[in-house]
C-alpha cells in the first residue's frame, strides 16, 4: 500500500519536529522540511522509516518550488497533505517597527506560506483530494501589545485561509486552521533574537518595558500554567488529515479555548481591558528561555 505523502515546513524543532516524527510513525511518508542544511542533516540522521527531509527556505521563491518538486519526484506526482508551519514572531511596538522589519515578518509567516500553498492546490486539483493544515496562533485571532508583527501576519493568514477554504468547496481539498496557545517550544527565545536585532530599545518610549522583558526573560523559572507539549498540536494535526469531516479551526490549550470564547462574549473595551491586564502581569514571560512557550 502506498504512503500518504505529507509535506510540513519548519521541522528543525518544536511543533514541526514533533509532528514530523509522529506522522512518520503512524504510516505517513513524511517530507519535513528546514531551511538550514545542518537541520536537514539532523533530520536524516534520525534514522525514522518513513521521514525524509530536504531544503525550504520560505523567504526563497526558489527554494519554494525546488522543494515541491522534489516532493513530487520522491512520492511520484502525489501529495496528500501540506502542514505550513515554519514562521517565526518579531516582538516590538507596533510604533517602534520600521517597513522592512514588518515586510521580513510577511516574507516568511504569510507570503511564503502562501506561494508554496498555491504550488500544492493544482497537484491537489488534479488528484481530487488533498488536506492543507495552517497552523496559526491564538494571536491569530486575539492581539496582546508589543505582538504587532505576528499578529498582523496570523491575522492575515487565517483571512486568506477562510478564503481559500470557501473557494475550494466541492473539490475535495480541506482547509484546517491550527490554533496553539503556549506550547513547549523554542519560538520565544528565538524571537528574541529578532527583537534584539530589529527594536531601537534606547529611543523607544518603551524602552523601560523593553529592559523589563529582558530581565524577565534572562531568568530561569518554571513554565506557565496550561503550556502543553508539541503533541498537543499532533493530535489536532492528525484529526484534520485523517477526518472524513475536518474541523475548520482546532484550538490547542486552555488559554486558546478561554479567550476563544471570552472574545466572542464580551464587548471590545472589555476584552481590550482583560488583555491589557493579561499584558500587564507579565504571566507569559516567567518561563525558562530554553522552554519556551508558544506565541504567548
Amino acid at each position: 500500500m502506498t504512503k500518504k505523502s505529507v509535506l510540513i515546513t519548519g521541522c528543525s524543532s518544536g511543533i514541526g519536529l514533533c509532528v514530523a516524527k509522529g506522522l512518520a510513525q503512524r504510516g505517513y511518508r513524511v517530507f519535513a522540511t528546514a531551511r538550514q542544511k545542518s537541520d536537514v542533516e539532523k533530520l536524516n540522521a534520525l534514522g525514522i522509516d518513513g521521514l525524509e527531509s530536504f531544503l525550504l527556505d520560505l523567504t526563497d521563491s526558489v527554494s519554494i518550488d525546488n522543494a515541491v518538486k522534489e516532493a513530487l519526484q520522491r512520492s511520484g506526482g502525489t501529495l496528500y497533505g501540506l502542514f505550513n508551519n515554519g514562521a517565526y514572531g518579531q516582538p516590538g511596538a507596533v510604533e517602534d517597527l520600521r517597513r522592512e522589519v514588518l515586510r521580513a515578518q510577511f516574507e516568511t509567516n504569510l507570503f511564503g506560506w502562501l506561494e508554496l500553498t498555491n504550488k500544492v492546490v493544482p497537484v491537489m486539483r488534479k488528484q481530487g483530494y488533498g488536506r492543507i493544515v495552517q497552523n496559526s496562533s491564538i494571536l491569530g485571532f486575539m492581539a496582546l501589545p508589543f505582538r504587532g508583527a505576528y499578529n498582523a501576519s496570523k491575522y492575515a493568514l487565517e483571512g486568506l485561509s477562510d478564503t481559500l477554504r470557501l473557494e475550494l468547496h466541492g473539490t475535495g481539498i480541506f482547509v484546517s486552521i491550527v490554533e496553539p496557545g503556549p506550547v513547549e517550544s523554542r519560538f520565544r527565545a528565538n524571537s528574541f533574537k529578532y527583537f534584539k536585532e530589529n527594536i531601537d530599545w534606547d529611543n523607544s518610549p518603551f524602552a523601560a518595558v523593553y529592559y523589563k522583558t529582558e530581565r524577565r526573560l534572562s531568568h530561569k523559572g518554571p513554565v506557565m500554567p496550561f503550556t502543553l507539549p508539541p503533541e498537543a498540536v499532533l493530535k489536532k494535526v492528525m484529526h484534520a488529515l485523517e477526518s472524513k469531516r475536518p474541523k475548520i479551526r482546532y484550538y490547542v490549550t486552555v488559554p486558546t479555548y478561554v479567550f476563544g470564547f471570552l472574545r466572542r462574549v464580551l464587548p471590545y473595551r472589555a476584552m481590550d481591558w482583560l488583555l491589557r491586564k493579561a499584558a500587564d502581569k507579565g504571566s507569559y514571560d516567567k518561563s525558562s528561555p530554553g522552554n519556551q512557550p508558544t506565541d504567548l
